[in-house]
């Protein structure tokens, strides 16, 4: 891979963790500012409390994110990036510059996504399943 690309998915890299960083910071400072306010209703604690919950999940893809744009960095740094780490094939530098922290190619990504679907579907038959046998037990 060329070395000029490298460079400009790098700074690329920085400027997307540096970014992310601020907006985690910043959603953090905005926690605290509403746990001072003082004087809610059942309706308000309700509805903070489930904001809350939000911003977990979003923090937790958040960290998720951030975790993926280090290991892209590393990979720069271990002469690895832009090289799937399914079929060892070069991942395309349209995909790289459209998601600069990528670890598969299109295909290998495609076939992933397949089988994760494969496996929700599965597991959600599964506990369907589950629970009707428990429904059938509770007739009993």
């Amino acid at each position: 891979m060329r070395k000029a690309f490298l460079k400009q998915m790098q700074a690329k890299l920085v400027e997307m963790r540096r970014q992310l960083l601020r907006e985690i910071d910043k959603d953090r400072q905005q926690g605290r500012e509403v746990t001072k306010e003082g004087g809610m209703d059942s309706y308000d604690l309700a509805s903070e409390e489930r904001d809350r919950e939000i911003s977990f999940l979003l923090t937790d893809r958040d960290r998720e994110k951030l975790q993926a744009i280090q290991d892209a960095l590393d990979r720069i740094e271990q002469g690895t990036y832009g090289v799937c780490e399914s079929c060892d094939s070069e991942i395309a530098e349209g995909r790289l510059i459209a998601m600069p922290f990528t670890r598969l190619c299109v295909s290998c990504q495609a076939q992933e996504e397949k089988e994760a679907k494969l496996q929700r579907r599965y597991d959600d038959d599964r506990a369907y399943r589950q629970l009707g046998a428990t429904d059938l037990e509770e007739e009993s």
